[in-house]
C-alpha cells in the first residue's frame, strides 16, 4: 500500500503524533483570534471529514507488523483462518466470527482498514449526534487522546468495542443502544464494565455520590493494595477477561506497575471537569451527568485495581469517554468571559499530555 512503501516502519507512529501536533498548534492559534467563531462553522463540518478520512485511512492502511503490539498476532489468527482453521474458542465469539468471514472474502491488509473504519467511524457519528455541525472539535479531541492510537493499533478488539459503546451512548434509539452494547460486549468482554456502569445510572444519577464514590476507591486500593484485584479475580467477574487480576507481573508487557499516581493524576483531570462544570457551575445536563457518572464508575473500578498487570486496559475502560467528559460543556453552554481562550489551553494542555507520554517520555 502506498504508506508502506513511503513511510519507514520506525517513523510511522511518531508522525501521526506530529502531524497531530500541528493541528493541535493550528487550532490553538485559531482559537486565540478575535472574531474567530467555534460554532456553526461549515468549514469545520468539512475539516472533520478530512480529519476522519485522512486518520482513516492512515490507521487502516499501516504496515502489518508487531511494531504495532498485537496487530501482529490479529494478523497470525487472520492467516490461520484464511488457511482453512476452524473456530475453537467461543470466548469474544462474535470478533472470532467476524475474522473468519472476513478471511474468505479479502485481505488482511482491507481486513485492518475495515477495523480501522469500526474504530473510527463510530466515534464520527457519535459526536455529530452529540455535537452537529460543532463536532470538529471533540472529534479532534478524540484522536488527540492518550488512548486512541494504541487502541487503534494494538488493543484493536477493545478500541472497537468502546466505539460501539460510545455510539450506543449518543443513540436515543434503545434498540439501537442495547443491541450496540450487546455487539460491543461478544467483541471484547471487558467493555461489561461501562455497560454495568451505564445500566447502574438508570437507577440512580446523584453526581455528588459518583464522585464521593469515586474519591473513597483511592485509599481503599492504597490501603487494601491487592485485596481488590484478588477479590475480582476469586468471583470471576467479567470471565477471563480479568485474568490479568492476580497473575504475576510481566514487565516486558507493562513497564510500570504499582499504585500509578500519574496516570491517576491523568484520570483525575476529566473528574474535575465534571466536578467543575456539574458541581461548581450547575451544568445540568441529563446527557453530560450520566457520562460522568458512567467514567467515574469505570474509573473507580480501575483505581481498585491499579496494581495489577495490564491495569493500564483496565483504565481504558474509562478513558475512552474523558475527551467527551472534558469538552463536551464548551459547546453546549457558555461558562467563561473568554470561553475560546479557555478552550484553546485545555486544548493544548490535553494534547500535551499524550504527546509528553508518547514521544518525549
Amino acid at each position: 500500500m502506498i504508506f508502506n512503501s513511503i513511510i519507514p516502519l520506525p517513523f510511522y507512529t511518531p508522525l501521526f503524533y506530529n502531524a497531530l501536533l500541528i493541528i493541535i498548534v493550528v487550532a490553538f492559534i485559531k482559537l486565540q483570534t478575535n472574531g474567530y467563531v467555534i460554532y456553526n462553522n461549515k468549514k469545520k463540518e468539512i475539516a472533520s471529514l478530512i480529519l476522519l478520512i485522512v486518520v482513516l485511512f492512515y490507521m487502516g492502511l499501516r504496515p502489518i507488523s508487531f511494531v504495532f503490539g498485537d496487530m501482529g498476532i490479529y494478523a497470525k489468527y487472520f492467516k490461520e483462518f484464511a488457511n482453512g482453521a476452524e473456530i475453537t474458542n467461543n470466548k469474544d465469539y462474535l470478533w472470532r466470527l467476524f475474522m473468519k468471514f472476513c478471511s474468505g472474502i479479502m485481505s488482511a491488509q482491507i481486513f485492518f482498514l475495515l477495523c480501522a473504519i469500526l474504530y473510527i467511524v463510530p466515534l464520527y457519528s457519535a459526536v455529530k449526534k452529540w455535537f452537529g455541525a460543532d463536532r470538529y472539535f471533540i472529534f479532534l479531541m478524540l484522536i488527540a487522546s492518550f488512548s486512541f492510537w494504541p487502541y487503534g493499533t494494538n488493543g484493536i478488539r477493545n478500541g472497537i468495542a468502546t466505539s460501539f459503546i460510545i455510539y450506543g451512548l449518543a443513540s436515543k434509539n434503545n434498540l439501537v443502544k442495547y443491541g450496540l452494547f450487546l455487539i460491543a460486549y461478544f467483541i471484547h468482554g471487558s467493555v461489561i464494565m461501562p455497560i454495568a456502569a451505564y445500566i447502574l445510572t438508570l437507577f440512580y444519577k446523584n453526581p455528588r455520590h459518583y464522585l464521593i464514590g469515586w474519591l473513597f476507591a483511592i485509599p481503599l486500593s492504597l490501603v487494601l493494595g491487592g485485596f481488590w484485584e484478588n477479590l475480582f479475580a476469586s468471583v470471576g467477574f467479567g470471565g477471563e477477561r480479568l485474568k490479568y487480576l492476580g497473575d504475576a507481573i510481566d514487565k516486558s508487557q507493562f513497564s510500570r506497575t504499582g499504585f500509578r499516581w500519574d496516570f491517576l493524576l491523568y484520570s483525575a483531570a476529566a473528574v474535575y471537569a465534571g466536578y467543575y462544570f456539574i458541581i461548581k457551575r450547575n451544568f445540568n445536563d441529563k446527557v453530560y451527568i450520566q457520562l460522568f457518572n458512567i467514567y467515574l464508575t469505570a474509573n473507580a473500578f480501575w483505581i481498585l485495581v491499579i496494581r495489577s498487570s495490564f491495569s493500564n486496559r483496565f483504565a481504558y475502560l474509562s478513558w475512552f469517554l474523558m475527551a467527551v467528559i472534558i469538552f463536551y460543556p464548551f459547546f453546549k453552554q457558555q461558562f467563561f468571559i473568554k470561553q475560546q481562550k479557555v478552550l484553546a489551553y485545555t486544548v493544548l494542555l490535553y494534547y500535551g499530555f499524550t504527546y509528553f507520554m508518547f514521544i518525549i517520555l
